[in-house]
């Protein structure tokens, strides 16, 4: 089953490479992402799958709320499609 995490992270240079690396070492593969650049922060939201039943998404939401520069973490189970929306350019 897919989670979908919505993570906030400070807009700081390696920010986004802290969060992905983490969350591909603790075993999870990320099917979907987008990325919001609101100024100050940055808002993030990702689709994540466990690589076998034993990962939980609960665990990874509390690891990645311990990064350096996370200010929030939400997340739902999904197993509906989601509708993409295009980042304006």
């Amino acid at each position: 089953m897919t989670e979908t995490l919505h993570i906030q992270i400070d807009h700081a240079e390696g920010s986004l490479q802290r969060l992905i690396g983490l969350i591909e070492r603790r075993g999870f593969f990320i099917t979907r992402m987008s990325v919001a650049d609101l100024g100050s922060h940055r808002e993030v939201r990702l689709g994540v799958r466990g690589r076998d039943a034993g990962r939980s998404a609960d665990v990874l939401s509390r690891q990645i709320d311990r990064l350096v520069g996370v200010s929030r973490v939400n997340s739902a189970s999904s197993t509906a499609v989601e509708e993409v929306v295009p980042c304006p350019a």
